[in-house]
């Protein structure tokens, strides 16, 4: 099973600047460890030491905040379009 991670800029220095890469996996916690084993050092830029995705870092799952679906348990399909996106705030 194929699912598109977006990576974002911030983040390329482990996918060798590519701002897409596949990876595999049932659920997004999987997901994340598939794109551990595919570029070593990411997972824990993404996630804190209990392995939850950090408070300024946005995962979503076809458009879908994953925070308003199951979390990290939020279930993926072939073909499914995963996006990591840093938090922005401002004033």
């Amino acid at each position: 099973m194929a699912v598109k991670v977006l990576i974002p800029t911030t983040l390329q220095k482990f996918t060798d600047n590519k701002a897409t890469v596949e990876c595999s996996g049932n659920n997004v916690i999987e997901l994340l460890d598939s794109l551990e084993e595919n570029c070593p050092g990411i997972k824990a830029r993404i996630c804190d030491e209990s392995g939850k995705p950090r408070r300024f870092l946005n995962i979503y799952v076809n458009n879908e905040d994953i925070r308003f679906l199951e979390n990290t348990e939020t279930l993926l399909k072939d073909g499914d379009e995963v996006s990591i996106v840093p938090a922005v705030a401002g004033g």
